[in-house]
């Protein structure tokens, strides 16, 4: 399929603008690249090598002669991540803490499916069943990843498999070879679309309550306690997440705070929640951080 027959799936900026791409040189960030090309973008590859496996910088190599063919620019970023627990997680912060903000990557509508089910296990509320939001930094997200690699083998580009994406110690590994598969086979359906479509619902559900959660004073005892249990919960959450998005029995907390079964509850990270004269606000707690507890109402 040539990149014109893809195009019109893709959310890239007009042409003439400078554009990011994070590439690993996998099918699906090739193909972005490509894309960006095709779509009369200023576009630089960016490559990061996380140094974790000895044919890193042969990858690069290949990435920068795949710019280099398609008439993008090239930039390769070193970052050291090391051996150890949280591995994956921690390549990915480092990744994302060496590319720029605006970065686009080559996410498709599998990682969007993968990514619903990987935040329903994990006990996401909606707004992380909604997934991935689709725009111009991610492309390509309407695209399959089987046309993404189809597209990179019409064009003869040399496309790199990285075997992390085989190990079966990551959850979202294990839902690509085995979940979906099993899902098609219980379904005799294609799962993604269906998935993508209701990630577009729960995400268009969040997206209204939210905006219906400002009006919601958090700091406001007697605004929490008149509002929508969901209201005042995104309220709640919305008001603590400068640091890290509190969890749901954080927010549960809170709002037992709120209609006065305590005066305060520990949040985490040395900080707690208090009440007096019906106000909410967080202070440091004077009190060791011993985990989730209120303090009564005395």
């Amino acid at each position: 399929m040539p990149p014109a027959a893809l195009l019109t799936r893709c959310t890239f900026p007009p042409a003439g603008t400078a554009v990011s791409c994070a590439v690993s040189g996998g099918a699906d960030s090739t193909a972005m690249l490509a894309l960006a090309v095709a779509a009369n973008c200023h576009a630089t590859a960016i490559h990061v090598d996380h140094g974790l496996r000895d044919d890193s910088a042969a990858e690069a190599a290949i990435v920068e002669a795949t710019a280099l063919r398609l008439g993008a620019a090239f930039r390769s970023v070193r970052v050291e991540v090391g051996r150890g627990p949280n591995q994956e997680a921690r390549a990915r912060a480092a990744r994302y803490g060496a590319l720029p903000t605006d970065v686009m990557t080559g996410h498709t509508a599998d990682d969007q499916a993968e990514t619903l089910i990987v935040n329903l296990l994990r006990g996401a509320a909606s707004a992380g069943l909604g997934a991935m939001r689709p725009g111009p930094r991610r492309p390509i997200l309407a695209l399959r990843r089987h046309e993404t690699a189809a597209l990179c083998a019409e064009l003869g580009l040399t496309v790199v498999h990285d075997p992390s994406n085989d190990d079966p110690r990551h959850l979202r590994n294990r839902v690509r070879h085995e979940l979906l598969p099993l899902i098609a086979d219980m379904s005799r359906r294609d799962p993604v679309p269906v998935l993508v479509r209701q990630a577009d619902i729960a995400r268009a559900d969040a997206d209204f309550l939210d905006d219906l959660a400002k009006e919601v004073d958090p700091t406001d005892a007697h605004s929490l306690m008149a509002a929508p249990k969901a209201l005042a919960r995104r309220a709640v959450r919305r008001w603590l997440s400068a640091d890290h998005p509190p969890d749901a029995a954080t927010v549960e907390r809170v709002l037992a705070v709120a209609g006065g079964e305590a005066v305060a509850t520990d949040i985490g990270g040395g900080k707690s929640v208090r009440r007096s004269r019906q106000k909410l606000s967080v202070v440091m707690s004077t009190t060791p951080d011993v985990g989730p507890t209120n303090t009564p109402n005395r």
